[in-house]
Parts: C-alpha cells; structure tokens; sequence
C-alpha cells in the first residue's frame, strides 16, 4: 500500500511504500486462521478512524508476508498495533516492529512495517514464465503441493520483501504460470541492478534463483533459463545439480502514463454541479438548516462546493460549470424539478467559474422552494450522456453532488451509475449534515463494485466523503475546505487512468511551447 504525504493544498511531494509482515505465536489453533492487515487512518479533525486499506488473506500460516491489496472481511480480530507513519519512516532502516494487543489474557505476535520511498520510474514490465522438472514434494509422483512464483526485492535497509506472487499452478513438475504485469518500481524501484530475492516463505520450499531487472531486460527477445537451487540440498548432497529450472518465455517494457500526461496533452475535466433543495435540508431562512445564509460563515454546502470547485476548475480551461439542483418546486407553477438550471436558464446552464455557481446557488435559495423527493439519477443521466458524446480521452466528466443523503430512487441511481461506469466519468458525493450515509456509502462501491439488474459497474466511479469528518475542530473553514479537497478529489486521477487504459488510449504529446515571435526587420 502506499501513502503520501503533503501539505493541505498540494500535490503529494513523496510517496511511501509500506509493506506488512506479521510473526505470530505458535499458540494458535491448527491449521492458523486466514491473516489480515486492515490499515486504519485517524481524521486529525474528528479524530475519528476510517479504513484505508488493507492487504489479502493469507491462508494457513503464522508468519504471513503480504504483497497486494484485497477486499476481504469477516476476519477474526487477532491484534492492532497504534502507529505514526513517521514512526515506520524514522526507524532504524526505515522498518518497525510492534508488539500486537488487544486480546485480552494472549500474546498477539508482533506486526513488522518498513517503508521505502517510491522512485519516480513509470516503467511496466510484462512477463511470463514457466518451470521445468521441478522438485516432487510428495510420495505420488507428481507434486500435489500447489507450485507458485514467489518474487521479492531488496529494501534500502538490507531486508526482503514480496512484490509478487503468480497464480498457483496444482498437479504438475512443469508449471506455466500467466503473463503478469508489474511497476518497474515494484521490482527494483528503479534501480536496475538492484537483485531482487525471495524473502520469508513459509509454504514448502523447492527452491530459489536469482537475477536483476537488467538482466531481464537484456533477455527480452530470447528464451532465458535460470537454474532453481535449494540451498539445504546443496550443502547436503554431493552431487546435486538443482531443484529443476525456471524459463523466461517473455518479457516487454510499457511507460505508465500519468494524470498529468493526460492533462498536458488536452485532456479537458469537464466540472458538473448538482445541489440537493430537498426539503429535508431544513428552511434556508433558519440558523439549523444546512442551506442557511450566514453573514459570517459559509454553509456546509457552499463549503463544499467552493473547497472542490476551486481547485478543479484550474483543470477545464473555459471555466463554464453547468450547474443544477434537484428536490425543488420552482416558480412559478410550484413544478417539482430534479435537474433544474441553478442560473434559470434552460439553454444554457454554465455559470462561469465557481463564484458564478455560488452566486447562482444562493439566487436559487431565495426562489425555489425545497421539496422532495431526493432523485440522483436524471442528474447522473444527464451528464452521461454528454460524456456518451465524447470517447476518445478528449474530454473527462466529473459530477459533484453536495446532498444531505436522503436518497429516494436507489434502484435507478444504481443503474445510471453502472451505465455511466463505461463512460469518461466521475461521481463524487459529498454528504453534509448528521446522517448516517449507508446509502452513499454502498454507493461508493469500494468494499463491493456497484451493481444493477445482474449487471456490475465496469469501473469504481463513485467517491463519497462526509462532510462532518473535514470540519476543524478550531472553526478554520479555510482548511477545513483544504482537507475536503483533497480527499475528494484523490481518487480523480486513478479514475481517469482507468478509464483511458481499458480503452487503450494514450495521452496526446503536449503542443510545443510557443517560440518568442521573431522581430521585424528593420526598414531600409
């Protein structure tokens, strides 16, 4: 997993590796439970925790490396440990070990962390491999033991850990495992002699080889054998030779293309606002309503649209924002509207930049009457189909809805967001007041993708935020807006990513600077 650090309004200056590793008493039951780490990050404001991510479930051991992030749960609690990255970051060799608790009346084990800064190389190499005349780990001929490619690297600080694991490949000596992809930085972080190794394996052990990203590299357009040699045996036996071979059967380097490439080569964040009038927000007139107009501060909403709006119209170069509200009766039949022009115009609903949205917000306020019911999906729709209109990584559609989570038509909100998963575009929800949010949550998809009639979202395009865990304890809206911001928006760049490499579009090349203009020649 990786974490990153900055200030409250900047891009994040560095990013950190963490890897996990855990050493557990042999007191537990046989065989061990599954083993998880579930990584928790505490709101500075709130104080509140909330998931960050966790690692896959490691079966049938008590001493689990973990390599990838997966989504599991329903685990038994068997620890935790209360740490601050700077902690790990300034340990000796950047690697901490903590003693696990929370169970009373057992000895936990410990948890090991170690962190690493991550390069800025973008290579992605794609490989294959398959093995040959592989050691038998039985007395049946074949091996029955599942046969896996455990890859791993060096740290900085002299310790190994795993950067990849393969499929497992049952019932055979010569296993050919998939091709996989991974970050050049995953392997060597850059430094391309560094020799990657595999480190703790508490699965049965047939053997190990070793080689750099170099090396590999060099061996791309031909067939590379490397001999797997089990270290006890050959210290052991005389004539041993090896525990069978491993091929290199294929090997390519691809750049990583980042948010940024994309933008310096044209590609336009197309920025949509839609505001939630319904009439459960309270009566804009008074104090205790989310929609209130104080002269001294602004409102839970307008906070959150002037916090993302500011940053992200620096991304769409006309800074026309269409902008729209949903739960009202508008004047002056008293139709109730669930996608209707926060500006009163039906043909054209940009407001220019987010000062003309807040202007156009508070005018609506003082018009239309809140009502119900809570409808996000004509609002999603809406936008979709612009961004229908457009498919070749020009342009990218993001929808901010501020709402107080009441939501009335779950079902078709569901459908709208897996139709519009294929789409170049992004949802993201904000959540202000003291609601529970489970909806919103469920529709943020991050423990289980969205899905409507059989049918699963193609991309997570959904990011929801409450409000209430960004709001500074001291009364400072300003970095309370700074810490929205940038939770809101992180998961932005990656959605984007996504979204150009399953339709395999690159970033155009960025125009060339404009040349200083050539002085006239002087007149005879």
């Amino acid at each position: 997993m990786s974490l990153g650090g900055a200030s409250e309004r900047s891009v994040p200056a560095t990013k950190i590796e963490i890897t996990v590793s855990c050493r557990r008493p042999h007191v537990l039951p046989s065989p061990p439970p599954p083993a998880v780490v579930v990584l928790y990050t505490q709101s500075r404001a709130s104080q509140e925790w909330r998931e960050f991510g966790r690692t896959e479930v490691i079966d049938n051991t008590l001493n689990p490396d973990f390599v990838r992030p997966a989504w599991n749960s329903g685990l038994d609690f068997l620890g935790q440990a209360f740490l601050a990255l700077g902690e790990v970051i300034g340990g000796q060799g950047s690697r901490v070990e903590r003693t696990l608790t929370g169970v009373p009346g057992k000895k936990c084990g410990t948890i090991l962390l170690t962190a690493e800064e991550l390069s800025n190389c973008r290579d992605i190499a794609t490989m294959q491999l398959c093995a040959n005349k592989l050691d038998k780990k039985d007395f049946f001929g074949k091996s029955r033991t599942p046969n896996f490619l455990c890859s791993g690297r060096e740290q900085e600080n002299g310790t190994f850990t795993i950067c990849h694991k393969t499929e497992v490949v049952k019932n055979t000596l010569n296993p050919v495992w998939q091709p996989f992809s991974i970050p050049v930085r995953a392997l060597c972080n850059g430094d391309y002699d560094r020799l990657p190794h595999p480190p703790h394996c508490s699965h049965d052990f047939i053997g190990e080889f070793t080689t750099s990203y170099r090396e590999l590299s060099k061996a791309q357009n031909q067939f590379t054998v490397y001999e797997v040699l089990n270290p006890r045996k050959k210290c052991k036996k005389k004539k041993y030779v090896n525990s069978g071979t491993v091929t290199l059967l294929s090997f390519s380097v691809d750049s990583e293309f980042t948010f940024v490439d994309y933008i310096k080569g044209g590609t336009q964040l197309n920025f949509t606002v839609a505001i939630d009038f319904t009439a459960s927000n309270g009566n804009p007139l008074q104090p205790t309503s989310l929609h209130y107009m104080s002269p001294y501060q602004l409102s839970a909403y307008a906070m959150a649209l002037k916090a993302v709006g500011e940053i992200i119209q620096d991304y769409d170069s006309d800074k026309l924002f269409p902008a729209y509200g949903f739960g009202a009766k508008l004047p002056p039949e008293g139709r109730i509207s669930h996608q209707f022009p926060l500006n009163n115009n039906d043909e054209d609903p940009n407001c220019a930049g987010i000062e003309g949205v807040l202007e156009s917000y508070f005018q609506s306020l003082r018009t239309v009457q809140l009502y119900g019911p809570t409808y996000f999906a004509p609002v999603i729709n809406q936008v979709a189909r612009a961004a229908a209109k457009i498919s070749d990584g020009s342009q990218y559609y993001v929808l901010l809805i501020i709402t107080d989570g009441v939501i009335s038509d779950m079902t078709q909100t569901k459908e709208a967001i897996v139709s519009a998963s294929s789409l170049p575009m992004s949802i993201i929800i904000v959540g202000v007041g003291p609601a529970m949010f489970e909806a919103m949550e469920e529709l943020d998809g991050d423990d289980v993708r969205v899905s409507s009639r059989g049918r699963y979202a193609e991309r997570d395009i959904v990011q929801f935020v409450p409000f209430r865990d960004y709001v500074d304890r001291s009364g400072n809206q300003v970095l309370s807006m700074a810490r929205l911001a940038k939770d809101v928006l992180a998961e932005i760049p990656e959605q984007l990513l996504s979204y150009m490499r399953t339709r395999d579009i690159q970033p155009r090349p960025p125009p060339p600077a404009n040349p200083s203009p050539t002085p006239a020649p002087e007149q005879p």
